[in-house]
């Protein structure tokens, strides 16, 4: 039997978040420059997509850009930026045809306009579809979303919009960027850090994680399933105890 076949259609992960993470290690240990990795990272990104859409996956939040990744130095992020324009222009045809949904989360207004204009073209392109919703979390950072969500809550409270007594875990879901998601199921990271990095803080609280040392240009298919597998195999008991959940 197959990895693919090892896994259960019946304890698939709703929603599973990958921190992509070992492209410039990876460029490094072939003797390029990092953008090399980031290029080749696409492939890791195509595959990925494929394979949650096969097994049925309804939602993947992907890593793309973190706030703290516009310090790294100005080449690299201008490279990172036109590749995600070629990668947006390219994947649009395989999203249509897998009916997959495109979405965004983060502080998307600080992009440059070319990509800010090429992904809200796509996202509206997509908005039909049904099958998956690829999110991709750019210019993200959690403590950021989290303190825009404190602000916004704020706000209303003190324009007697809600109630502090009212305010529960749903008031805040609806005030963050991934509003319209549920909470994440499966956590992944490659390349052998064992780090959260400022991801999704609050959707993770009960997440299963899930750490490899792959690099993500050296992650297929493959991987994805044995980090499914992996999780299909935990007790997920939520603060219940074993006899509880049987």
């Amino acid at each position: 039997m197959n990895l693919k076949e090892s896994i259960q259609n019946n304890k698939l992960p709703k929603h599973i978040a990958i921190i992509m993470d070992g492209n410039g290690r990876w460029a490094k240990q072939k003797g390029m420059i990092r953008a090399f990795g980031h290029e080749n990272g696409t492939k890791s990104v195509r595959l990925t997509v494929e394979a949650c859409a096969e097994l049925g996956v309804k939602n993947l939040t992907l890593y793309a850009f973190s706030t703290e990744n516009w310090n790294r130095p100005k080449l690299e992020v201008q490279t990172l930026m036109k590749l995600l324009v070629s990668s947006l222009k390219k994947e649009i045809t395989t999203l249509q045809d897998n009916n997959i949904r495109l979405s965004a989360i983060g502080n998307l207004s600080t992009l440059p306009k070319k990509v800010h204009k090429e992904l809200h073209d796509v996202i509206d392109s997509t908005k039909q579809n049904e099958r998956m919703t690829l999110t991709l979390a750019l210019s993200y950072g959690s403590r950021e979303e989290i303190q825009n969500t404190v602000k916004e809550i704020s706000i209303k409270v003190k324009n007697n919009i809600i109630s502090p007594e009212n305010i529960d875990e749903s008031i805040i879901n609806e005030h963050l960027y991934t509003h319209d998601l549920p909470d994440v199921d499966l956590l992944i990271r490659t390349s052998g850090e064992q780090r959260i990095s400022n991801f999704l803080l609050w959707q993770i609280a009960y997440a299963e994680l899930y750490f490899t040392n792959v690099l993500w240009p050296d992650f297929t298919k493959q991987h994805l399933y044995e980090a499914i597998i992996e999780y299909q195999k935990r007790e997920r008991r939520f603060g219940k105890t074993s006899e509880q959940l049987s």
